[in-house]
Formats: structure tokens, C-alpha cells, sequence
């Protein structure tokens, strides 16, 4: 398992991921148009998922 880590530019697109992500789902979610549900659920599981990895994935430098 020592051989999972994410280096310090991953972790770096990580977060910008997560951000960006964030951002869109808010955008989103407050306009409501057509086909929001279906955005909103890709900008969530995206940046959930980023910082799920962040959370649990070691950063080594």
C-alpha cells in the first residue's frame, strides 16, 4: 500500500478540481435550467471525489 501516494502537483490539480467543481455545482444549482439535475450530480461526484483523494490518499514529497 506504501506505493498509493499523490504528488505534490497532483494533489495541486486536485484541489483546483475540487474548486472548480464546488464553483459549477453552485452555479448550477442556483440557476436551475434545463438538465441541472444531471450537472449538478457530475459537478458533485467530481469534486467529492477529488476531495475524497485528498483526504485519504497520502501526499508524498
Amino acid at each position: 500500500m506504501e506505493e498509493i501516494y499523490l504528488t505534490p502537483l497532483t494533489g495541486s490539480i486536485l484541489v483546483v478540481l475540487a474548486v472548480g467543481s464546488g464553483h459549477l455545482f453552485r452555479d448550477n444549482w442556483k440557476k436551475q435550467e434545463d438538465g441541472w439535475q444531471r450537472r449538478a450530480w457530475l459537478y458533485g461526484v467530481l469534486s467529492g471525489g477529488s476531495l475524497l483523494t485528498l483526504a485519504f490518499v497520502p501526499l508524498k514529497f
